[in-house]
């Protein structure tokens, strides 16, 4: 296990250094290609219910013009909202994620970035806001109860293997968090996936149930 994690840390090392050499114009030519694919596919078109990353200043797409159209079309978009827990149980990580509901663009471009550079809610609006779980505010890392969920997640990657297997950042917030969605009654029917490297497409990450989640 020690020997993965070293791989893991390494290798998330060599993507940091090829993002340096992606120029700002590559960029934003492969987000445009990315959000345009993604909006396109039918799981997208069907879902009323969606989580989407919002992306760091460089180095990931920008999901920007995919909150607008989820919004545009009356789609519920939820945003991710990481927290310490007071006194974890369970073996539970001390930092988890909740996914927030966001009201509008006016909304979005309210939010200020968070020390990675990530516009995030503030800490005084969470209470008021629906969570993708069917709750209000923050969960503390408990579903009891709660029969929401969502259709489709859109989250970061690092990088991907042939068959699409995910890197994360090494946070574990996506791990626990896709744990907490096999317990409630609505499970997402897919997640997908943006390179960090802004590949060109969106990246069809493998339907829950699979290990492929790692940070």
């Amino acid at each position: 296990m020690a020997a993965v994690v070293a791989v893991k840390k390494e290798l998330r090392k060599q993507i940091k250094t090829i993002l340096k050499d992606v120029s700002d114009a590559s960029a934003a030519t492969q987000t445009t290609h990315a959000t345009n694919a993604l909006l396109a596919m039918p799981e997208y078109k069907a879902a009323g219910r969606i989580s989407v990353y919002l992306s760091m200043p460089t180095g990931e797409i920008n999901t920007s013009n995919i909150v607008r159209d989820a919004l545009d079309h009356g789609k519920k978009v939820f945003i991710p909202y990481t927290y310490n827990l007071d006194e974890p149980i369970d073996g539970q990580p001390k930092s988890i994620m909740d996914m927030v509901e966001l009201s509008s663009m006016q909304d979005f471009e309210s939010l200020q970035p968070d020390k990675w550079g990530i516009p995030t809610p503030s800490k005084d609006s969470i209470a008021s806001r629906a969570n993708c779980f069917g709750s209000t505010g923050i969960t503390s890392g408990r579903t009891e109860g709660m029969t929401d969920g969502l259709d489709l997640i859109v989250m970061p990657g690092m990088a991907f293997d042939a068959s699409f297997g995910r890197l994360g950042h090494g946070k574990g917030f996506y791990d626990f968090f896709l744990s907490r969605c096999h317990q409630v009654a609505r499970i997402p029917r897919q997640s997908w996936s943006f390179s960090d490297r802004a590949v060109a497409s969106a990246k069809r990450v493998c339907p829950y149930g699979q290990d492929r989640f790692s940070p």
